[in-house]
């Protein structure tokens, strides 16, 4: 059995919380638990994560990179079959393809860019002691498990801006999250946190509609090099929504401002007439 690195280490274990084994060939099974639901089956981000984590383990001597994913079909309850395909680009750089079924279902389709890491990195710095308050202190926000199962398994602090459905006249959020159960900070654990706030044109609204994801992607921005779990300054904001789609772009923050991933979706609106 070959050693896990601590990256690798780190990975498995958000892939035993989300329900997910390896069962050979490189591919990966399991049923997430309906405390992980999203409003009406499996939370999006936590589809992400595990798409993320097949393709981290499809090619453990490189680094994700980036991730696009798009939804070709609804998750419902039941197992999800992850197999990832890959594909050399030169010595140092590899493309992962994974394809997510359920049955003889196609749900998502993930291709995860992954490469080696050089020694001359830098990444956007911020001094957000200077500009926000850290999680210390601020009060936590609870998405309503009954409503949203996922919600009870995030610690959610809001930093500044309107919450949701409080009829408010900007359509962005900021908080610092971080999961109940402590999660190593890597590249699989972003994925999930990039989802985690509600569609951010949600604190314009009074009530809540349906607004499914139907493409994501990320970009991580910094090597994530100190993988111990810490809550992340999760800033989303609604660019465009009009025609039936909204656009959210999210970043995502350490304590020390340096910028780790960058994110976007691509949002259907069900049962709402275009802006």
């Amino acid at each position: 059995m070959k050693q896990l690195s601590r990256q690798q280490g780190a990975v498995q274990g958000l892939a035993e919380e989300l329900g997910a084994l390896p069962v050979g060939a490189g591919r990966w099974a399991g049923t997430i638990d309906e405390s992980w639901w999203g409003w009406s089956g499996p939370f999006g981000g936590a589809i992400v994560a595990l798409a993320v984590h097949v393709a981290a383990d499809a090619v453990p001597e490189a680094t994700v990179r980036a991730v696009d994913l798009r939804f070709v079909g609804k998750p419902a309850g039941g197992e999800l079959l992850l197999t990832p395909s890959v594909r050399e680009v030169g010595r140092h750089t590899r493309i992962v393809d994974v394809s997510v079924t359920q049955g003889a279902t196609e749900i998502a389709l993930a291709s995860v860019t992954a490469g080696r890491v050089g020694d001359a990195d830098t990444a956007d710095i911020v001094d957000v002691a200077e500009t926000v308050p850290g999680p210390e202190g601020l009060a936590q926000f609870s998405i309503p498990p009954e409503i949203v199962p996922m919600g009870g398994h995030l610690d959610l602090r809001p930093v500044d801006g309107p919450l949701p459905l409080t009829g408010a006249n900007a359509s962005w959020m900021r908080a610092w999250i971080a999961t109940r159960t402590p999660m190593a900070l890597d590249a699989t654990y972003l994925g999930l946190l990039a989802d985690c706030l509600p569609p951010a044109v949600f604190p314009t609204l009074a009530a809540p509609l349906a607004i499914p994801t139907v493409a994501f992607s990320m970009h991580i921005t910094a090597p994530l090099d100190d993988p111990e779990p810490a809550p992340v300054l999760v800033h989303t904001r609604n660019i465009s929504t009009s025609g039936g789609w909204s656009v959210d772009d999210t970043t995502l923050r350490d304590r020390n401002g340096r910028l780790l991933a960058s994110a976007r979706q691509s949002r259907r609106v069900v049962g709402w007439s275009a802006r």
